[in-house]
């Protein structure tokens, strides 16, 4: 599904993005560029960014 229709990022990128690293929108504004131009997206993408970071298994979360 299309979370930024300005640059045409997709929820798929967003988790990619967060399994990548990415920890907050403003990780997300500088690899993708979402939010960025019309900034109508920012809140389903921190959904999409929520979502990924709560869904991660212990193998999958960062090293505190």
């Amino acid at each position: 599904m299309y979370i930024c229709l300005c640059h045409g990022i997709t929820d798929s990128q967003i988790r990619n993005c967060v399994r990548a690293g990415a920890r907050t929108l403003g990780d997300l504004s500088g690899t993708l560029g979402v939010a960025t131009q019309c900034g109508s997206c920012a809140t389903s993408a921190c959904e999409v960014l929520d979502q990924t970071l709560g869904s991660a298994t212990p193998a999958d979360a960062p090293a505190a």
